[in-house]
């Protein structure tokens, strides 16, 4: 493999990644509109800027939460 090609399928792989995290924040966004209504754009703001590992935790307390603030708790 080339040099080129091994940066191309790197940029492939970055870019599958970026999408995945980004459509993990778009289905958290999601559930919290779903549960509870209208989300605050600060809310939408610190999902979008989030770790998708912290993404993830969240995603698992949208079940068990009340309010939107539990979920970030």
């Amino acid at each position: 493999m080339t040099t080129a090609e091994r940066l191309r399928a790197e940029g492939r792989a970055e870019g599958r990644a970026e999408g995945r995290a980004e459509e993990r924040a778009n289905t958290l966004v999601e559930l919290l509109t779903l549960k509870f209504g209208a989300v605050p754009a600060g809310v939408v703001d610190t999902v979008r800027a989030a770790d998708p590992a912290q993404v993830r935790v969240w995603i698992g307390r949208v079940l068990a939460a009340a309010s939107v603030e539990d979920v970030f708790a």
